[in-house]
């Protein structure tokens, strides 16, 4: 398993777009994880970039709210779609679960569950919004309590309840790059918003290597999922449906944040795994935190290389020192450096990656638009399963790190630029406006978002934790 080296699809023009831009997608991913020999990957072909935004939902999902539905920029839903055929190629025979997932309508799921819409310089959440400075834009995220707190901080003035307008009259004063820097000192999520990079950063990178191990033939490999809220927990459950065992472990002073939300969204990504809970403050929570990683074939998480430190885990050292084992760390945007200390969500990243000023254009004017909800999470997510099951099949002794701005880069940059589309409003005598793309000569409806139905209840926070040691003979 190498690291991702940024080569790009050499496919161009409409007739490339509907003849296999997932299948392009997948082979370039498997290929750079050390898997270039992929067979069959069962995609059908891709319509026009438009009109796949246009079925998935993420279509709907972006543009202005009071404005037509934009296209998002690039092949996002096919590149969806190609993570999900790279992963079914490394699958064993009879992982039924990932036949007929579709991976460009994963990106909508939670804004299905939600009911989230479209809002142009607000994220579909609500909790991001674009914010123009003196010379430019910058995202800003604020989905915490704690967050919200550290905008006086961060602006040196007071706010009120509503911390909005005052930062928008703050930042149209100041420098984009002066702001984002100060926030990210204070812990906030906060990127440019800038346009993507001319030459695109690999999806993944190598960090650590150590010794590889030879699987028992047909044996699933277990998994750890130390992660949280959206990308780490998709792919789990990625790789749950790739016949994989998969241990939610989470800490019971602090749980997955997720729990908060919507049942329904969080069954999705949790149903089918056990769920341990441990108390990373004490010594023995910490032991068995750390026996759990001795026996886990795949390690997933999604916290700050110093979070990691804190519970006196050392994830390149382990990966040297124990045979067979496959580390995914997801950051916001790498593990290196200052930007191993930065916070980022789903949202924020893809407007680090170019999304939201690339939208913007696409939308006809200088205002950067939000390309869909928080999309750098579900993309992560599908490439993280690729990476931890590429691992895995080929014996481990890999610490990849994925970034959620990377990957969202990574993604924005494949392909060529599609043919231009048209949206247009249809006549409805009453109800919402209903909307319409034409594409290569094809009209389909601007559909919203879904989500698949929940194949069963996610567990209760540490319903499995002394039967998993127990079985696991972990003290």
């Amino acid at each position: 398993m190498s690291a991702g080296t940024g080569k790009r699809s050499r496919v161009s023009g409409a007739s490339a777009d509907a003849s296999g831009a997932a299948a392009d997608y997948a082979r370039i991913l498997l290929t750079s994880v050390g898997h270039p020999d992929a067979g069959d990957l069962a995609v059908s072909s891709e319509p026009h970039p438009a009109l796949a935004a246009a079925a998935t939902g993420l279509m709907a999902l972006t543009g202005r709210a009071d404005g037509p539905p934009v296209p998002p920029p690039g092949h996002l839903a096919a590149c969806a779609r190609g993570a999900i055929a790279a992963l079914r190629a490394l699958a064993r025979p009879g992982d039924a679960a990932l036949a007929g997932l579709d991976g460009g309508a994963l990106l909508g799921e939670r804004a299905a569950v939600r009911g989230f819409a479209r809002r142009g310089t607000t994220s579909a959440g609500g909790q991001c919004r674009l914010v123009r400075t003196r010379d430019g834009w910058l995202a800003l995220n604020l989905p915490r309590d704690d967050d919200r707190a550290a905008v006086p901080a961060w602006l040196e003035t007071p706010v009120g309840a509503d911390p909005w307008p005052t930062i928008d009259r703050i930042a149209g004063a100041r420098r984009a790059a002066p702001l984002v820097a100060r926030a990210r000192l204070l812990g906030l999520a906060a990127a440019a918003a800038g346009p993507p990079a001319a030459t695109p950063p690999p999806w993944y990178r190598v960090h650590a290597r150590g010794r590889r191990a030879v699987s028992p033939r047909g044996r699933a490999p277990l998994v750890l999922d130390l992660s949280a809220l959206w990308a780490g927990p998709l792919a789990g459950a990625l790789l749950a449906a790739a016949g994989a065992r998969v241990l939610k472990v989470e800490s019971t002073r602090r749980p997955d944040g997720a729990r908060g939300g919507p049942a329904a969204f969080f069954d999705l990504l949790h149903a089918g795994k056990a769920s341990v809970a441990l108390d990373f403050a004490s010594p023995s929570g910490r032991r068995a935190l750390v026996a759990l990683v001795a026996r886990a074939d795949v390690v997933i998480e999604s916290a700050r290389p110093r979070a990691m430190q804190q519970l006196g885990i050392d994830p390149a050292a382990l990966v040297r020192a124990r045979a067979g084992l496959t580390w995914i760390s997801v950051t916001g945007y790498g593990r290196s450096g200052a930007a191993g200390r930065w916070i980022a969500f789903g949202d924020d990243a893809a407007a680090a990656a170019g999304l939201a000023h690339a939208t913007g254009r696409l939308a006809g004017g200088d205002t950067p638009l939000f390309c869909a909800d928080a999309i750098a999470d579900p993309l992560t997510g599908m490439h993280a399963a690729v990476a931890a099951l590429a691992g895995y099949r080929h014996g481990g002794g890999v610490l990849a790190a994925l970034a959620l701005r990377d990957v969202a880069a990574y993604a924005l940059a494949f392909g060529p630029a599609p043919t231009a589309a048209t949206v247009r409003s249809l006549d409805r005598p009453a109800g919402p406006p209903a909307w319409e793309v034409v594409a290569d000569g094809v009209r389909a409806p601007v559909r919203a978002p879904r989500a698949r139905a929940p194949h069963a209840r996610a567990r209760p926070l540490g319903a499995d934790t002394a039967a998993v040691l127990r079985e696991l003979d972990v003290a």
